[in-house]
């Protein structure tokens, strides 16, 4: 039965006189990327980083000595660099789009078809960066820990020790711990089966576990396969001799830092072609900045009583 009486104008009806209130496009895939947010960047000339590093490890090859005598004839130092230094060369994440000019021209209000189709890749993209910082083979993160500070947890599930095991390794300094949400939420259970729940602190607005003052950064980046996973702790900044994000300024059609999208011109179809690309790459300037505890078990589970 209608809710209008007989003779009166239906809500149906109503409707195609009154405007509708809409929203941009919504994507469901989009994350917070605290990644991207928490390194520090560093511009880059002509695409290329390069990590000179002393000869002799954290030991060094300087002889120094305390309190000599007179006599004693003063030590000589010897500071020499490693011959061939690693080169980071930025990564591009790219792709394109095309639409329409009939759509764009004919649907242009409220909103801007082109600008929305854009502001979502652009937001994808970003997401593909975040993935590639830590899983690229070349310099993903993952892939740049060394050998030496890499750790295996103690029983599977990541405990309160895991932890400090992983903060000795890297005890310079440290920034911030990184794991998978399902990782963090393993963590808050052991540690709640110890009776240690895990303060938290604001960061962004966002709460955020940490341990030993740490904040510990969720990212789904962080890949699980077979109910395993990997938690990253690291020292950050150029001057700390941390991780750092690097990237290249002053593109042409820049949007964001080392974000360019341009217009590639329109195919006999009159379809507008667009170039979105993205330059990124990351380097761990001292072994001793990135550490990784390993083959973390995201399915345990206790009965509490």
């Amino acid at each position: 039965m209608s809710d209008s009486p007989p003779n009166a104008l239906t809500p149906q009806a109503a409707r195609q006189l009154a405007n509708t209130t809409k929203t941009p496009p919504q994507w469901s895939g989009i994350t917070p990327r605290w990644l991207a947010s928490l390194l520090p960047w560093t511009p880059v000339e002509a695409g290329v980083y390069r990590v000179n590093q002393v000869k002799g490890g954290p030991a060094g090859v300087i002889n120094i000595e305390c309190g000599v005598s007179p006599a004693t004839t003063l030590p000589e130092a010897l500071i020499d660099y490693e011959e061939s230094p690693r080169e980071y060369t930025l990564c591009t994440v790219t792709t394109t789009l095309q639409v329409q000019t009939r759509i764009s021209d004919l649907y242009r209000s409220p909103m801007d078809q082109v600008r929305e189709q854009l502001n979502v890749l652009i937001e994808m993209v970003k997401e593909r960066q975040e993935h590639e910082l830590l899983n690229n083979e070349n310099y993903g993160l993952l892939y740049s820990a060394a050998p030496s500070m890499r750790i295996g947890t103690r029983t599977g599930a990541p405990t309160p020790d895991d932890m400090d095991e992983l903060i000795a390794k890297v005890w310079k300094e440290p920034a911030f711990f990184l794991a998978h949400p399902r990782a963090i939420a393993a963590f808050g259970r052991e540690c709640t089966k110890r009776g240690v729940p895990p303060p938290t602190t604001t960061m962004f607005g966002s709460p955020f576990l940490t341990w030993r003052g740490l904040p510990v950064i969720p990212s789904d980046k962080l890949t699980i396969k077979d109910g395993k996973t990997n938690i990253l702790l690291m020292r950050t900044g150029e001057k700390k001799r941390g991780v750092i994000g690097l990237f290249q300024p002053g593109l042409q059609g820049e949007v964001a830092p080392s974000l360019s999208v341009r217009l590639m011109g329109i195919n006999q179809q009159g379809a507008a072609q667009y170039l979105v690309s993205l330059y990124c790459s990351a380097a761990v300037l001292t072994d001793d900045a990135l550490g990784v505890l390993e083959n973390v078990d995201v399915g345990k589970y206790h009965d509490y009583k």
